[in-house]
């Protein structure tokens, strides 16, 4: 199977953001891939970096426009797409979707994002409710996918989660970046972190992981902050962590791979983590802490 990543930069043109995205799926579809990812909130500038309720007017219904859009482009093209919304669910209510669109237009499922962070320059808690519809999969055409979010990847409980569901991808929209102001060393290490993470969720779960960053430099809105330099950096890694192919830290591009389907049935064979888990013994995950 064909998979294909769409990494783009964001401007303040919500349109002109859109068309790049629908772009990407129909030269994603030319390219033969049967499964296009779209970046975390690739209809606009990442706008987490401050706290404004004005921004909450960016937010939309699922289905709705945006949706509609890229609804239309899946049965174009007959190409499933996971996208990520700004959902607003209802007065007070908005949440961090991604929607999964099947290849004739229908919406195959959503996921709302579980992990909600609140650090400098990504002041998410602010914006998005805490998503409700647990780490279910996502059934398609192309396989049943575990639909994470960014935040969401850190998590080694919400990669297995989905594992656990039956889960034959894990897919990862991000919006991940550096701070301008940091050393370069320590530039590095945090990217090589957020890649050795998601590799180590395949290696744990015996699925390949699909993560896909938007790229480019984005000032903090009104001159608040020193704004984010989103790494790019999208990638895909094998059931063994192993990397398939990988973007680079400037540029919007187009990443298509081939995936070996049956991979993961070999690989558990040999590496049989699930099999061997002591799951009479784990109660205390469900502890905050353990004092």
């Amino acid at each position: 199977m064909k998979v294909s990543l769409v990494q783009q930069s964001c401007g303040n043109d919500k349109t002109a953001n859109i068309e790049k995205s629908l772009s990407g799926i129909r030269r994603a579809a030319a390219d033969g891939a049967s499964l296009a990812v779209l970046q975390e909130l690739h209809s606009g500038p990442y706008f987490c970096q401050t706290e404004d309720a004005r921004n909450f007017d960016l937010a939309e219904s699922i289905p709705g426009p945006t949706s509609g859009l890229l609804s239309a482009v899946a049965r174009e093209c007959g190409i499933v797409v996971v996208a990520s919304l700004f959902e607003r669910r209802a007065p007070g209510i908005y949440h961090n979707t991604a929607v999964v669109l099947e290849k004739d237009g229908s919406i195959a499922g959503t996921y709302r994002k579980m992990h909600i962070p609140d650090d400098p320059g990504f002041y998410e808690k602010f914006y998005f409710t805490p998503g409700d519809l647990g780490f279910e999969p996502i059934d398609t055409s192309v396989g049943r996918l575990g639909v994470l979010v960014c935040w969401d990847q850190w998590y080694p409980e919400a990669a297995r989660l989905m594992a656990l569901a039956g889960a034959e991808l894990l897919i990862y929209p991000t919006a991940i970046g550096w701070d301008p102001n940091d050393p370069a060393e320590e530039q590095t290490r945090q990217r090589d972190a957020w890649m050795t993470i998601q590799r180590a969720h395949a290696v744990a779960n015996g699925i390949p992981v699909l993560s896909v960053n938007r790229v480019g430099f984005e000032p903090g809105p009104d001159g608040h902050g020193s704004g984010i330099r989103f790494w790019g950096s999208s990638f895909v890694a094998g059931c063994q962590g192993e990397l398939l192919a990988r973007a680079g830290t400037e540029d919007e591009e187009l990443l298509t791979v081939d995936i070996d389907n049956g991979r993961s049935e070999n690989v558990r064979r040999i590496w049989p983590f699930l099999r061997d888990r002591r799951i009479d013994c784990y109660q205390d995950l469900l502890r905050r802490y353990r004092d």
